[in-house]
């Protein structure tokens, strides 16, 4: 239930609308039902998106595949994930999609059953992941390489989808022996027994994890509105992450993901870790983005790409004009 303290701020927001004589232009968005939505929750309830004239459609998806596709069929709009997943529409699907703003380092540890002390230890078992051939799932190939197992031959890769679901398939059965997972789920695994074996920054060094993305064509005809949804994200953004916020940011994810106080308390947190969680006003990390092509024609095969193939950066150097006029 809304304070009445939003609900004023959004009636005002839909004043400021009518009196310029505009409608909110619906957008659709896509992202993962984690602890890093969090300042989508603040955009919506707080009038960031209402103040930029946008009315969000925020959708969750359950996989990366799902949200791939509706991202290619135009049930999506803007997507905020892994921005690997773009490299992979671009490079495997041959989809134009272009990334356009950052995010975050992805809050990735690499937490296992209470049985592994080691990496050697998953032997002949299976590690969780979202899509088998994308973002987390290639730094878990690359992280395991490095302690001499390889897919297939030394252990199986068990594609169940987003965090909820890879967290739920480690408590269901053991012979998942680990998964990446990133905020809440990582606590809620300490929660109830697994631990972790590091944290993927500090085994695989910087890394763009979250970021948003959005077919090429369709930011060439809605410039305007894609800069005004950035915009409003960084602004969100900004908020969350305010220190004199955080018992209101604390109560937005106890609100939306039903978590304990102190799970909700910890999240906040650790996303706000330099280098571990959001990235200041989601400025994309052209160091961190090298690593991700770098990785994945390692893990995947090839030669990394000229990064300039993936990234248009105008659409937020416009977006940050408008948040610091």
């Amino acid at each position: 239930m809304l304070s009445a303290k939003i609900r004023l701020a959004l009636a005002a927001c839909a004043v400021a609308l009518q009196a310029h004589g505009a409608e909110p232009v619906l957008l659709h968005l896509n992202t993962f039902p984690n602890a890093r939505a969090l300042p989508f929750y603040v955009a919506r309830d707080h009038g960031f998106f209402a103040r930029h004239g946008l009315n969000v459609d925020l959708q969750f998806t359950k996989s990366s595949k799902s949200q791939r596709e509706a991202l290619a069929n135009g049930g999506a709009d803007v997507v905020q994930a892994a921005v690997d997943n773009a490299v992979a529409m671009i490079d495997v699907a041959h989809v134009d999609v272009v990334i356009v703003g950052g995010g975050d380092s992805g809050t990735n540890e690499f937490y296992v059953q209470d049985d592994v002390k080691d990496f050697t230890d998953m032997r002949g078992r299976a590690i969780v992941v979202d899509a088998v051939n994308t973002a987390y799932a290639l730094q878990a190939k690359k992280i395991l390489l490095q302690h001499g197992l390889k897919a297939d031959a030394d252990y199986t890769l068990n594609s169940v989808g987003n965090g909820v679901r890879r967290l739920a398939a480690l408590f269901d059965d053991k012979k998942n022996a680990g998964a990446i997972l990133n905020l809440p789920f990582s606590l809620q695994a300490a929660q109830r027994g697994l631990h972790s074996l590091g944290r993927t920054t500090d085994m695989l060094g910087p890394y763009q994890a979250g970021g948003a993305f959005v077919r090429r064509a369709w930011a060439r005809d809605h410039a305007d509105v894609l800069e005004r949804y950035l915009a409003a994200y960084i602004e969100a953004l900004r908020w969350s992450l305010d220190p004199q916020n955080r018992a209101a940011a604390a109560a937005v994810l106890v609100q939306n993901f039903k978590l304990p106080q102190d799970i909700a308390e910890k999240s906040l947190v650790l996303m706000a870790e330099p280098g571990f969680g959001f990235a200041p006003d989601a400025k994309f990390d052209l160091v961190g983005f090298a690593n991700v092509l770098a990785l994945r024609a390692e893990v995947e095969g090839g030669t990394p790409a000229d990064p300039a193939r993936y990234i248009d950066l105008s659409y937020y150097d416009r977006a940050m004009q408008r948040v610091n006029k």
